[in-house]
Order: structure tokens, then sequence, then C-alpha cells
């Protein structure tokens, strides 16, 4: 004889799994729409404040909070040539001594740069190498990196020819 399997007509595990399944789905899109409403904005803001600026003026990194300190004249500055030709440093300091700034030294950097070139500075001269990079048109600047400050001597920039 042959007995049937009770058919259970409500599972109520299962309305729970859909339910929750369908509430979490929610959350989800909601949460979706909130970065994108939120990421959106500042993404329409750096657009909108980078469309306003001049190209040749903008340097990669942002604008530094407050003005420089040091004054032009005298600001020292040291032009390595990192891109092996032959006189590019002089040149550089040549024309960096004819907008104000004192040049330090001029030499070759201890190592090639295939990268840009670039303005570093000495801790507490971000706002000076800022300025230094937007009167020459440099669009990097970082802090001091792969160089001492030994190597700066006295002075508080550093400017790095690259080979592009």
């Amino acid at each position: 004889m042959e007995h049937a399997v009770p058919f259970e007509a409500v599972r109520p595990w299962r309305t729970a799994a859909i339910l929750a399944s369908g509430v979490a789905a929610l959350e989800l899109l909601a949460l979706i729409v909130a970065g994108t409403v939120f990421l959106g904005r500042s993404v329409v803001g750096h657009r909108a404040s980078a469309a306003t600026k001049p190209a040749a003026t903008k340097p990669a990194t942002a604008n530094p909070a407050r003005h420089a300190v040091l004054a032009r004249t005298k600001t020292r500055v040291v032009v390595l040539n990192g891109n092996g030709e032959a006189g590019a440093a002089a040149a550089e300091a040549t024309a960096i001594r004819a907008r104000g700034y004192k040049i330090g030294a001029v030499g070759n950097a201890p190592h090639p740069s295939q990268g840009p070139t670039l303005v570093m500075y000495r801790p507490g001269f971000a706002s000076e190498a800022h300025r230094l990079a937007h009167d020459t048109g440099i669009g990097v600047v970082t802090a001091l990196d792969g160089l001492k400050p030994s190597s700066l001597q006295q002075a508080q920039l550093a400017i790095v020819l690259g080979s592009s």
C-alpha cells in the first residue's frame, strides 16, 4: 500500500526568503542611487572648476591652501637635468632666474628621469613650489622624492627636468 506524502500548500520559509530578498534589493537600489548622487555632485564640481581654469596655467596638483611666504627673490631653486640633454638645466636655470628666483645650483639629477618635468619642495615650502610650477608651466609638484634634502644645499625647491 502506498502512502502519499502530505503536500504543504504554504511554505512560510519561502515567503520569508522572498520578502527578505525584496527588502535587500530595495536597499541595494537605494545605496546605488545615493552613491550616484553624492559622487555625481563631486565629479560635476571638479569638472566645472577644471573647465574654468586656463589649460596652460593649471598645475596637476591642487593649489596650495595658503599663499607663498617667501618672495621669489628669496626662494632658492636647484635645477637638475634628468633628461640627458646637454645644457637643458642651464637653459632652464636662466629662464627661472629671469622670473626673479635665486638659483642655488645647476647639475645632473642622480638618476635619469623618463617622466615629466617636476617641481620638488622641502617640507613647509609647498606654496612656493606651486607658485614656481605656475610661473614656469610645470604641471607636477611633489615633496622631495628620491632626492636627499642635503642635495638641495640651501635651496627650498628643486626642478628635475624629465624627458616628457
